[in-house]
């Protein structure tokens, strides 16, 4: 696959989305080529990689993990799975099996270290990138936690909420995950 080819996933993933070409091609080059098979695990939960996994093309499956209800949950090519497994040591939360055939880039944390500590405005990138969904992650519960006080507040002391009050509470609760969590 050609090395350009391989930068054009690269620019649709929202961490490496600022960072200049050159920066992005030596990602590209750095990272090694896979084809996962159909049934072949990606990443398994409990785990501890040592990559993040790109999908540039095929589809994967996410069968195990937080969240997930009944059934699975597609992987559309793009995905940038285990994300942080490239930078720090973690344990992956979800399963992902290719559902059919899927070449990926797997962006392994030596070598991504290897490339920030050639090039610090890397790191950089990836901390204020990082810093910015903690903000909003932050904003979010923030949001939630002033809610709960005013509906609180409109509960006399020692009274249980009402059912519509404690329905208001969950919606907030649930609109407040969705916005944090997408």
């Amino acid at each position: 696959m050609a090395l350009d080819a391989l930068v054009l996933p690269l620019l649709n993933v929202p961490l490496f989305q600022g960072l200049k070409p050159l920066q992005l091609t030596e990602i590209a080059r750095r990272a090694d080529r896979i084809v996962y098979r159909p049934g072949d695990v990606i990443v398994a939960a409990n785990a501890e990689p040592d990559a993040a996994v790109l999908v540039v093309s095929g589809e994967a499956v996410r069968t195990e993990g937080p969240g997930l209800g009944d059934g699975a949950e597609a992987i559309p090519a793009g995905a940038l799975i285990s994300e942080m497994t490239m930078l720090i040591e973690t344990a992956c939360t979800s399963t992902v099996v290719a559902r059919t055939p899927v070449r990926a880039l797997r962006i392994t944390r030596s070598e991504m270290l290897a490339h920030m500590t050639d090039d610090p405005t890397l790191a950089d990138h990836f901390i204020e990138k990082i810093s910015g969904r903690l903000n909003t992650f932050v904003t979010g519960l923030k949001e939630i936690d002033s809610s709960l006080v005013a509906i609180a507040g409109e509960t006399p002391a020692g009274e249980l909420p009402t059912p519509a009050q404690t329905q208001q509470q969950a919606q907030i609760v649930d609109d407040a995950a969705t916005v944090t969590l997408h």
